[in-house]
């Protein structure tokens, strides 16, 4: 393999080729899921006084530009932001306006997610105003690491990695710029009110206990106190006061779509008589499910079983819909933990019901705390772009390499006791069971079913549930039997990615902070 800007790649215990130097830093590569455990102390943020802040505690300062120069913005600093506003968001390209018009270069940007909103920083990373980005990359910018065109090297992380990356000193915050639906003089703020609401700030959280600097922007400035706080005025150090932080109506949509796809809305049935069938549906089981068509569908099927047998779930897991708010107020659940909210319906409910907690990546994901609650999950429902006949999944790239997605929670979820991936068993007549995944997101050990509209296929690892299900008259396969039929109708296999495998332009980390594989440049 030849040189290139790392010292070496290494295989690593899932037998994927990883760099040992990312970014000038050394990294471990992947020992397996269990095979690595943290040394050393938590990380920390600097001293602070209250003998620097005005003592009527009101941060407002007039501009981004003069908090910006108040937290002592300089190149290569790292500064971060939260995806909570997704599609809608308008701070970060104003943000990355006003770096660029102070002069300042090789930022490090570090955020819990991009969308397609950010294309608009392509510009930004073409004359190094942002030299690489640490965060999930969505659609046009993911496109154009995946052409090499990216200075740094981009990484990966799910929301809880995130969060210990953070926790754990891997990550050092210089500033964080928090988009705040409502926040007051002293920082203290929320996503649940404000002509911006977007509900949860949790992704923010660790940015704003961790972070040297912590700058709120708001377009929703009220008297203190601002309640319920998501993000504590105490971490603050400067509030600032905007016209608008984006476009509501991407931030939040209406409704969340079903989907009407007679394929899908099979996928959905299946996946709840196996919820159904397996056992786990009964009454104090826990569930989470996505803001997908086939998801929500799900739900549905889902919902109307619970009602006709009395059943009802001691917590839903969000990101919320109006479809776990029903279930909710309609009592077939006593709790929605929730990480983000999907619709208008959402943050509402998050807002007005006690039984609606807001929750953060530490509390839900964090895999080096004391215990979280993604592995006491009973029943998870994700996606997938590729899955492959060892049950290995993919969610970043497609089959002709490219990035396109971030990992979000989806690796966090994959400790929960009965992992899900619902998928069709090809898009765009491209297979989705393949011999091998483009790109390592969660090692197959952790995915327990694969559910598509050609068949069931239970990971061989958990004959409990084989043994389970040996008398159900649900479609049953082996995964190999379901790809055959799939490519027979495809035309065959997909075609291998077309990848420069002499140079890397991103990895994905493994929710303890070790690599679990290389993306590549396409040709």
């Amino acid at each position: 393999m030849a040189k290139s800007r790392f010292d070496k790649l290494i295989k690593n215990a899932a037998g994927r080729y990883v760099p040992r130097v990312v970014n000038g830093s050394a990294r471990i590569p992947f020992k397996g899921i269990d095979g690595h455990r943290p040394t050393g102390r938590m990380a920390s943020p600097p001293v602070r006084s209250y003998l620097d802040y005005p003592a009527n505690g009101n941060k407002v300062v007039k501009s981004l530009t003069e908090a910006l120069k108040k937290a002592g913005l300089r190149d290569g600093m790292t500064i971060s932001t939260h995806h909570h506003l997704r599609n809608g968001d308008a701070l970060t390209n104003v943000l990355f306006d006003t770096i660029k018009r102070m002069e300042v270069k090789n930022i490090r940007w570090f955020p819990s997610a991009s969308f397609p909103c950010h294309e608009y920083l392509i510009k930004y990373l073409e004359d190094r105003t942002i030299h690489h980005i640490e965060g999930s990359m969505n659609g046009p910018l993911g496109r154009y690491a995946s052409e090499g065109k990216m200075k740094g090297v981009g990484i990966l992380r799910s929301h809880g990695g995130r969060y210990r990356a953070v926790q754990d000193g891997d990550v050092h915050i210089d500033i964080a710029v928090i988009a705040a639906p409502s926040a007051d003089p002293f920082g203290n703020a929320n996503g649940v009110m404000g002509k911006s609401a977007c509900g949860p700030l949790g992704f923010a959280l660790a940015d704003s206990e961790y972070a040297d600097r912590v700058i709120v922007v708001t377009d929703t400035l009220v008297d203190f106190p601002c309640v319920p706080w998501h993000i504590q005025g105490n971490n603050v150090d400067f509030v600032v006061e905007v016209p608008t932080l984006g476009d509501p109506e991407k931030i939040v949509s209406g409704t969340t779509q079903l989907t009407k796809s007679p394929d899908r809305l099979l996928i959905a049935d299946y996946v709840a008589r196996f919820v159904d069938e397996s056992g786990i549906m009964k009454d104090g089981f826990s569930f989470q499910a996505g803001a997908g068509g086939i998801n929500l569908a799900f739900l549905l099927y889902l919902k109307e079983e619970m009602k006709k047998r009395g059943i009802k779930a001691r917590f839903i897991r969000g990101g919320s819909t109006q479809y776990l708010v029903e279930m909710l107020e309609e009592g077939l659940t006593d709790f929605i933990l929730d990480g983000q909210a999907f619709d208008i319906e959402g943050v509402r409910s998050l807002y007005a019901n006690p039984r609606h907690v807001n929750t953060s990546p530490f509390t839900s994901y964090n895999p080096h705390g004391k215990g979280n609650f993604a592995s006491m999950i009973d029943a998870v429902v994700l996606g997938a772009t590729e899955v492959d006949v060892n049950f290995n999944a993919n969610v970043v790239t497609h089959s002709d390499g490219i990035l396109l997605h971030g990992i979000g929670g989806w690796q966090d979820c994959l400790f929960g006791k009965c992992v899900i991936l619902a998928i069709p068993s090809f898009r765009d007549r491209v297979p989705i069971i393949v011999d091998e995944v483009t790109t390592l997101c969660g090692p197959g050990e952790m995915i327990d079913v694969v559910i598509t509209e050609r068949g069931i296929a239970i990971n061989p690892l958990r004959r409990d549930l084989i043994e389970k299900l040996s008398r159900s008259t649900l479609p049953l396969r082996k995964i190999e039997d379901i790809q055959r039929d799939v490519f027979e109708l495809c035309g065959g296999e997909p075609e291998k990615p077309n990848v420069s495998k002499e140079n890397v332009i991103a990895i994905v980390d493994w929710v303890d902070g070790t690599v679990l594989d290389s993306i590549y440049p396409v040709r």
